[in-house]
């Protein structure tokens, strides 16, 4: 049996720690496990933080588009800009360039609550990796980034 087969808790987890895909899940839960803590009382996702820091990067882009950016369908994107929306957090203007579709923006509350945790995401992030080096997270964002197509 390998070392990496058992746990402190002596559960055995067969094949499953030698995995990639195990491993990328696990380092998931981790990253956001505490999200909602380290952005105490913003109640804010994780992919409501994302929505609102593409919004941000692409003032104007459409519904589908923030989908194919997210790698999500177009009723999840309705959903969650619908949450955003209600909250005052993102606005949908007519789009200038289809008028069967939105574009759309971060609100100045928006602005205000994503500047406001961009710092809290960050120093957590850092946090997060703190036993790798600067250089290993370097190496380790860019594998993944290729992995997904995004590199």
């Amino acid at each position: 049996m390998n070392a990496g087969d058992k746990t402190r808790d002596s559960a055995r987890f067969g094949i499953l720690p030698r995995l990639l895909g195990y491993n990328v899940r696990r380092a998931h839960v981790k990253f956001f496990q505490n999200f909602s803590e380290i952005v105490s009382g913003q109640d804010v996702t994780p992919g409501q933080f994302g929505v609102l820091a593409i919004i941000d990067a692409n003032p104007g882009l459409n519904q589908s588009e923030l989908g194919q950016a997210m790698g999500v369908d177009r009723s999840t994107v309705v959903a969650v800009i619908d949450r955003l929306e209600g909250r005052g957090l993102v606005v949908r203007d007519p789009s200038p360039k289809d008028r069967r579709s939105y574009a759309l923006r971060l609100s100045d509350v928006g602005e205000s609550l994503l500047s406001d945790l961009i710092p809290m995401v960050e120093k957590y992030d850092r946090e997060a990796a703190n036993k790798l080096s600067d250089e290993e997270v370097e190496t380790l964002v860019d594998l993944l980034r290729r992995m997904v197509g995004d590199a």
